[in-house]
């Protein structure tokens, strides 16, 4: 019998599709495909290939959260190359299907179970990546309230008057930089685990938080570097501005459970830009255009073909050798920040059958 919520997500990512959808019609109504496919051709060559850059840099950094939750496990006999491919697949697929966690889960399942690890471990590696993103998301979000907390000023007139004053921004920013020097001081302390209703914040070993804080924030300045190198330099308010407008765009899309954040992102980042005038609306558009090929499609495509080679290759191997033991590997810890590593678990298993 399948649960509720197996039913209500997909209908909430479905409305938000077709709510989005409508409002960015009423936005690009006046937009013509030939003026938006000529501000695509007037990106500057090199500005292309800094977004390219920029997307490798944030797919390895993708790939380090995967590394760092191996390490987590205590696991080490997977190479960086399975690694690394499995962190791909399994990104370039979830964000263009959706609900990103449970998505995301049954590709690395279906990969690391592979490898000897348990649904149990895939579970602690999961909420871990999870919480790794999320992680990032509040530190950098926070970096740039406190930079400069008149951002939210972009949005006055659509949302309320309170939450556009400056002075909201520093508060809201300064504690979400609180909330990243607590997760800190938690891990270096080795302090209990704080429980907030349902939510449990475990505290992972120094070192595991250390990488946390770097290949985190680094993804999404990579993510939003794509967007950055896009836009044509009279039109650019700068990467602070720009980190901010992508990662308010990129959570509320993630949010909405819409596939890709389908309709979601476009029209949260038009709207936080402030556009003047069509050429502005149509170079935004373009750069948008670039963000979804380099981070979602063409990686969408690769995957495929990742997936069918591994998926290919363990068929061939089962046919032509007999069933061995798995690679003995150490067991889960029990502690996972943000997430519950056991209800993912069961998950897990549920879906895999």
């Amino acid at each position: 019998m399948k649960k509720l919520s197996e039913f209500i997500w997909p209908l909430i990512g479905l409305a938000a599709v077709v709510v989005s959808g409508y409002f960015l019609y009423q936005e690009l109504k006046t937009t013509s495909l030939s003026a938006i496919w000529s501000a695509i051709l007037a990106i500057p060559p090199h500005r292309i290939l800094l977004a390219a850059l920029s997307t490798l840099v944030a797919y390895a950094a993708l790939a380090w959260y995967d590394r760092i939750a191996l390490l987590h496990l205590g696991v080490h006999h997977i190479s960086l190359l399975f690694v690394s491919l499995c962190s791909f697949t399994t990104y370039a697929l979830s964000h263009n299907i959706g609900a990103s966690v449970f998505s995301g889960a049954l590709v690395r399942y279906r990969a690391y179970t592979a490898k000897g690890l348990s649904a149990a471990q895939v579970a602690v590696l999961v909420a871990l990546c999870s919480f790794t993103f999320f992680l990032g998301t509040v530190l950098l979000g926070g970096f740039t309230l406190v930079v400069d907390p008149n951002l939210l000023t972009r949005l006055e007139g659509r949302l309320p008057g309170f939450l556009t004053d400056p002075k909201t921004a520093l508060i809201v920013g300064c504690g979400m930089l609180g909330f990243v020097a607590l997760y800190v001081l938690g891990s270096i302390l080795h302090l209990r685990p704080l429980h907030i209703r349902s939510f449990k914040l475990e505290y992972p070993r120094p070192g595991i938080m250390a990488r946390q804080l770097l290949a985190a924030p680094l993804e999404l300045l990579g993510a939003a570097g794509i967007i950055y190198f896009a836009l044509p330099d009279a039109m650019n308010p700068g990467f602070i501005p720009v980190l901010a407008i992508f990662l308010a765009s990129f959570s509320v899309a993630l949010a909405s459970h819409a596939p890709g954040g389908l309709g979601v992102f476009e029209i949260v980042f038009i709207t936080a830009m402030h556009i003047t005038d069509d050429a502005q609306k149509d170079a935004i558009i373009a750069a948008v255009i670039i963000f979804r090929i380099f981070y979602f499609w063409i990686p969408a495509l690769i995957s495929v073909i990742v997936v069918v080679l591994f998926e290919r290759s363990r068929l061939a191997a089962a046919i032509a050798t007999p069933a061995t033991a798995s690679p003995t590997v150490p067991e889960p810890p029990v502690v996972v920040p943000g997430l519950d590593a056991h209800e993912l678990e069961r998950e897990l298993k549920h879906k895999a059958i």
